[in-house]
């Protein structure tokens, strides 16, 4: 046979080179380990030996000369007793002698554990004869008590039932050795004892505490403003504040990181998103300058991330009721920190709506428009709306509106109406959506080489060259979008917000969203596509006869319908109506009360049906209109009032010949029918304002101004007309203007001057001459006349009384 070749491989220098430090780490971990276990195998040594020295201190020793005499609960004799019982060493042997110093030296039977009679310091044998380890173990006497026992269920065999049962298990008391160590460094170090602080002392202490921490946080904000790009590290150590760990002032410091930090980054954020380098980018070399400029990118980018982080991780744990391992911070304190938070979120989505993780902030703070908290939910919906006012070009927006779209479908239509309102603060009434347009974005046209060859000269061409490059230059570094890219995103933002709306209508009539889908479709109907006018106009006359909406969604309704006819809709052989007998109608059905529910729509619905339609009303029905809005002013607040008689103001003057309401004559035949509620049939020809008379009694001296130029005729010159203030204002501008909804008089009611009277008349002056002669004359008869007698002066004075008073009268 071959001998086996052996195949291992002698290694390589190198190898062995490499290996060699691994090697030395390796035999450096097991030296460690063993000096490590040596020293624990001492402490457990010294431990035992001082276990068994307690044990041997704390038996009884059982005397053998008299037994008998033996007390329970007598105490243990001291050791100088016992030393002074103890055999001189002199009457020993010396082997005795010797034989009790070598074991001194080694350890005795005291230095071991009585359990086992080998020594300490001996290793155990492995091949060791059991009977020899038996007769090592020492005897012991009975003083040790009887173990108890467990009876278990009995067995039943052949020989018959076999009782079981089981000692009971001895619980160790025993801890593991570090806790045992630990427990002695306890025993033997004696702590001083803490102070409790008072609670005024305690209220110092924390203030103490507050402003050292502000003065740190202060001094990293002012020192990242200094220099940002160099001092960019700083953040993170300013982020690591919102771990603050104290409970005194961790809530506090927390809150206070989180706004100077979102203040921070709204300051040294660029104006621009920064995007990720490429490998090619990161493997060239660049100068000092930029290098600096991308770390300090870099570490915004990364800081600003954590930031937002923290912020969610604080949301989270407020919805979720969490309470963290370190309880720091208690559950009470939850909310306060995740109001701040969502406020801090608020103002990024607004202030950085161009930078980096724009997006992620829209996530968050969208689901948070619908939330349970009403303080909440408010700050998020004004955070949109801001957004949506101040977004020009529409990115942002449209960010936006695609996440609430998603969420309201999500949610089956189940939100709050108030994030279906902030879709009314779209920037899209200014866009014209036309796409046959060619002026929208018309770019500037530059001269060719072949035009500029026949028409100019070799000089003019060169400067017109070096004006066109420097044009170019300066288009560019407008950076202005264009109107073309601005345009496509309205649009983009209007299908989706249409695509919202139109589900609502279709799926969730009943919806309390119904008003603000309405109020929204009256905004933006004349951008409506007018293919959908028929379908649309439709289902809001379906939705009118159901009798499911009240009067203010009604009224929606209508101002819908005719925006929708106003704009676009005026092509279409639509006759609309139902919705003027619809509004004619609901007029009494008002809220007269401080609410003023339904006035403002009231007056905007008017001006497009009658206003803006004056070609398609009819006499009849302005009348009519005219009529009842003044009857309705008699019952509603000033403010309704004045925006009422405003409307009746503009209607006189859009159609002139309803001046006949202002003469007693009647105008044709029939009797005017005040309940019927169609206008054109109600005979308001014969009918005359009389409301107005009653208005020019008002104590509100607007409406005495407006109701006293009405029925002078409305003039625009003249004692009558009205101050420019009132004639230039619209009907909506004047409602507004003159509310009472801060429970104060518009204009202020003026303090009553009292004037001082140079006469004051006082006694006899109130009376008539005669009737003083008269009061004069008998008060001194009955003077002289001691006696007096009734019955004879009854008659005379009762005569004369009646005369004076006739001559008063008369």
């Amino acid at each position: 046979m071959k001998a086996r070749r052996n195949k291992k491989q002698i290694p390589s220098f190198r190898k062995l080179l490499k290996t060699s430090k691994v090697k030395l780490e390796n035999k450096l971990k097991n030296k460690q380990f063993k000096q490590q276990s040596t020293l624990k195998k001492y402490r457990k040594e010294q431990r035992k030996l001082r276990q068994a020295v307690k044990d041997a201190v704390s038996k009884k020793p059982i005397p053998l000369e008299d037994p008998r005499e033996k007390q329970p609960g007598k105490r243990i004799e001291t050791e100088e007793e016992e030393e002074e019982e103890a055999l001189p060493l002199d009457m020993m042997d010396e082997d005795d002698l010797q034989l009790m110093r070598d074991l001194g030296q080694r350890a005795s039977f005291l230095t071991r554990d009585l359990s086992s009679s080998e020594p300490v310091h001996v290793k155990k044998r492995k091949h060791e004869r059991i009977i020899e380890k038996y007769e090592k173990i020492p005897r012991t006497l009975q003083t040790a008590p009887e173990k108890e026992l467990i009876h278990l269920l009995p067995i039943k065999d052949k020989s018959g039932i076999i009782p079981q049962t089981r000692e009971k298990p001895v619980t160790d008391n025993n801890q593991d050795e570090e806790d045992e160590e630990e427990m002695e460094l306890e025993e033997e170090i004696i702590e001083d004892p803490i102070r409790e602080l008072t609670l005024e002392e305690h209220l110092i202490e924390r203030r103490k505490k507050l402003q050292e921490k502000k003065m740190h946080i202060a001094a990293l904000a002012s020192a990242i403003l200094s220099d940002p790009e160099s001092n960019i590290k700083k953040l993170k150590e300013l982020r690591s504040m919102l771990m603050e760990q104290d409970p005194d002032v961790a809530v506090t410091v927390r809150k206070l990181v989180i706004v100077s930090l979102m203040e921070l980054f709204k300051d040294i954020t660029p104006s621009y998103k920064i995007r990720p380098l490429t490998e090619a980018e990161k493997s060239t070399k660049i100068r000092k300058e930029t290098q600096k400029l991308r770390e300090f990118e870099e570490g915004l980018v990364s800081q600003y991330k954590f930031y937002l982080e923290n912020l969610e991780q604080m949301i989270k744990d407020w919805k979720q009721r969490k309470l963290k391992k370190s309880n720091v911070v208690s559950l009470k304190a939850y909310k306060g920190l995740a109001e701040v938070a969502v406020k801090s979120l608020c103002e990024l989505l607004v202030a950085l709506s161009h930078f980096n993780f724009h997006n992620n902030i829209i996530v968050l703070i969208v689901p948070l428009m619908n939330d349970v908290s009403k303080s909440i939910s408010e700050m998020c919906c004004e955070a949109v709306k801001k957004l949506f006012k101040q977004d020009k070009l529409g990115q942002a927006s449209l960010g936006v509106i695609k996440v609430i779209s998603g969420f309201v479908k999500g949610r089956n239509y189940e939100v709050r109406p108030e994030m279906l309102k902030t879709f009314l603060c779209l920037r899209i009434k200014e866009v014209e959506v036309k796409k046959d347009t060619e002026d929208i974005n018309k770019p500037k046209k530059f001269m060719t080489f072949k035009e500029k060859r026949k028409t100019l000269s070799r000089m003019q061409r060169k400067w017109k060259k070096a004006e066109e490059k420097l044009e170019r230059e300066l288009l560019e570094a407008e950076a202005s979008e264009s109107t073309e890219k601005k345009l496509k995103l309205h649009t983009e933002t209007l299908n989706i917000v249409f695509v919202t709306y139109f589900r609502i209508l279709k799926k969730a009539q009943r919806s309390p969203l119904l008003p603000a889908v309405l109020e929204g479709l009256a905004k933006f109907a004349h951008l409506i596509n007018v293919e959908f006018f028929d379908d649309l106009l439709v289902v809001l006359h379906t939705l009118i006869e159901s009798g499911d909406l009240s009067y203010q969604e009604s009224l929606h309704c209508v101002q819908t319908a005719f925006h929708i006819l106003s704009g676009q809709g005026d092509v279409l052989n639509i006759d609309p109506m139902k919705f003027y007998t619809h509004l004619y109608k609901t007029l009494f059905k008002l809220h007269a009360g401080a609410t003023n529910e339904g006035v403002e729509i009231v007056l905007q619905c008017l001006d497009v049906m009658l206003t803006k339609r004056r070609k398609q009303v009819s006499q009849q029905r302005a009348l009519a209109f005219i009529k009842r809005l003044c009857t309705l002013a008699l019952h509603v607040l000033p403010n309704s009032s004045i925006g009422i008689l405003a409307t009746n103001r503009i209607l006189m003057h859009t159609f002139p010949k309803t001046d006949l309401l202002l003469d007693n004559e009647s105008q044709g035949s029939g009797v005017f029918l005040p309940e019927l509620d169609e206008p054109e049939y109600c005979n308001a020809q014969n009918t005359a304002l009389w409301e107005l008379h009653a208005l020019r009694r008002h104590y509100h001296p607007i409406v005495q101004r407006f109701a006293a130029h009405l029925i002078a005729g409305a003039p625009s010159e003249g004692s009558e007309a009205l101050k420019p203030e009132l004639s230039r204002r619209s009907a909506t501008e004047l409602f507004e203007t003159y509310s009472m909804a801060a429970m104060t008089f518009n204009p202020p009611v003026q303090s009553s001057s009292s004037k001082r009277k140079d006469e004051v008349l006082q006694g006899d002056a109130f009376l008539n001459e005669d009737l003083n002669q008269l009061i004069k004359r008998h008060c001194s008869e009955v003077a002289t006349h001691l006696p007096l007698d009734f019955s004879r002066y009854s008659t005379t004075s009762l005569r004369r009384l009646i005369r004076t008073w006739l001559k008063i009268s008369q």
